[in-house]
């Protein structure tokens, strides 16, 4: 890391605001330097990794190098015959070198890479302009070193912007080269909230879903996999809690969790596993009714029953078989406590240990929370546990921003970590947030002190589900997501004071996207709008 932030310092043509225009990058890397030349990819293009570290025995780096020339070639039928091309304008490969040879995907894994890609040899010479060597001993080959495979796969999904579908030689091109891409995170939690409750998800739509965010660098999908309509998920331990799905065919196994997660570690993503509680559970009961407080007042989840929380310390412990992220979300909003006073029982529970409604909250709250610590977790919750009893929440509490502008600052003051998703700008089912909205939300606003802005870890766009299914979630989430990406993705001194600044180049990740098969809306207008009229990807 050390060292690739000096060669950032060192790089001596790098992009200022008057290169950006130019740059079809999304989000903006780091620093670049580039050409002015063009090679052809190859039609044997290949993977190399001599000098590398990392030993690929689960195929993430030549699984992600497939699929990097799978949506480079974007099903086009490739033509071109590199074998009839002067060697000295084809790339032969790419060679990978990664320095450390574990594939564990975690919290802070270092993201950060370096992508050269070499000039072309001078035509009729067999000579690179420097050094000078055969092309037939030495084939051209760009190069990726990265400290762990993901910063790898991070410059893979650069590569794959940078190259280009030909339509007059029907290959593959590379314009610009040569090219000198240096490039981190950062922050090192850049994520996505997908809603499962609300509206089931099957499967292949999640998947696409984080197909999509590897293209612009999220990191963290957020699954808000149940909530007070629906209980879609199987927990082995429990295993009437899925009874309260809509219905049999709109399930997730234990299996299908599983896979989920494996999918998205292929791909650089993390999982964050949330179960909204004490509310947002009245869908448990229909398994388990004595979690209601009564049958007529279904939630928050009875405080005074000791099988609540045995309950949920057995879904924390089947999660920590296969959600393996450092942290779980045990949510804690919108707890409406009348249900606790008004049930006889609950009522006698509170008075015999001298609580009310507000205290029973932050027992239940705290109570979840040792379970979780139990299970090697450490917590993300929803700010109101912050605004009501912030000072009692466990140090290894991240609290997320969703409602008020001015939390993160109040909450990095007080020691805690913060995520940032608040609402007015980066609620994705709020379709009057707009693009811009997204890109100008900046999660260190007025905080200074450099070790409070350390505690904010990053930032999440939010796709509740009440709206959204699998017919319209693409086009709900991009391209406004991507915005978002960017702001969190690259340096604050290379983002755009005006959002105007990127739009052609946003628009061109929209359209990449449309190319890739994402249904990504057009950016004029609304969230989830549609074309107005006739005309290109890439003026509307």
């Amino acid at each position: 890391m050390k060292f690739l932030r000096l060669l950032i310092c060192l790089l001596v043509i790098s992009v200022d605001a008057s290169d950006i225009e130019s740059l079809k990058i999304w989000p903006l890397p780091n620093a670049v330097s580039y050409g002015s030349g063009d090679l052809y990819i190859s039609n044997n293009f290949v993977l190399k990794t001599k000098g590398s570290n990392f030993v690929d025995d689960a195929g993430i780096l030549e699984g992600a190098f497939l699929r990097t020339i799978g949506i480079i070639e974007a099903d086009h039928i490739i033509e071109a015959n590199t074998s009839e091309i002067d060697p000295a304008l084809v790339l032969k490969g790419i060679h990978v070198v990664i320095d450390s040879p574990s594939n564990e995907l975690q919290y802070g894994v270092d993201e950060s890479y370096k992508l050269s890609i070499p000039p072309q040899l001078e035509k009729g010479t067999n000579q690179l302009r420097r050094p000078r060597i055969p092309s037939q001993q030495r084939p051209l080959f760009a190069k990726i070193e990265a400290p762990t495979v993901y910063g790898a796969l991070h410059a893979l999904q650069t590569f794959s912007q940078i190259c280009v579908y030909d339509i007059i030689s029907r290959g593959i091109l590379i314009h610009q080269v040569p090219w000198t891409i240096i490039d981190q995170p950062r922050f090192p939690f850049r994520g996505l909230l997908i809603d499962t409750s609300r509206h089931y998800q099957p499967v292949p739509v999640i998947k696409k879903v984080i197909d999509s965010m590897a293209y612009a660098k999220l990191n963290v999908l957020h699954w808000h996999i149940v909530d007070e309509e629906s209980f879609p998920l199987e927990i082995p331990s429990y295993p009437k809690l899925w009874d309260g799905s809509y219905s049999k065919s709109e399930r997730y196994t234990f299996s299908d969790a599983a896979e989920i997660v494996s999918y998205a570690k292929n791909r650089g993503i993390n999982v964050l596993a949330e179960i909204d509680v004490p509310g947002h559970a009245r869908s448990w009961g229909v398994g388990y009714p004595s979690l209601w407080p009564s049958p007529n007042c279904q939630e928050p989840l009875d405080v005074s029953n000791e099988f609540t929380f045995e309950l949920i310390n057995g879904i924390l412990s089947d999660f920590s078989k296969i959600f393996k992220y450092k942290f779980v979300h045990l949510g804690g909003d919108e707890v409406d406590t009348s249900c606790w006073v008004t049930s006889p029982h609950v009522k006698a529970w509170l008075e015999k240990n001298g609580m009310n409604g507000p205290k029973a909250y932050q027992y239940f709250v705290l109570r979840a929370q040792q379970i979780a610590l139990s299970h090697g977790y450490e917590i993300i919750n929803w700010e109101e546990t912050f605004n009501n009893f912030g000072a009692n929440l466990s140090k290894k509490t991240v609290v997320h921003n969703w409602i008020g502008s001015n939390v993160a600052p109040r909450v990095v003051k007080s020691g805690l970590r913060c995520l940032v998703s608040n609402q007015d700008k980066w609620y994705l089912d709020h379709l009057d947030n707009l693009w811009q909205d997204f890109y100008n939300n900046e999660p260190l606003t007025n905080i200074t002190n450099p070790h409070e802005q350390e505690l904010v870890i990053g930032g999440e766009v939010c796709m509740w589900g009440e709206h959204v299914d699998g017919s319209d979630i693409e086009q709900t989430i991009w391209p406004r997501a991507a915005a978002a990406a960017e702001r969190l993705w690259s340096s604050y001194d290379k983002l755009a004071k005006n959002p105007e600044q990127v739009r052609d180049r946003l628009s061109y990740f929209r359209c990449l996207l449309n190319l890739r098969g994402v249904a990504a809306a057009p950016l004029e207008g609304f969230g989830r709008t549609v074309p107005s009229e006739p005309g290109s990807c890439y003026l509307q």
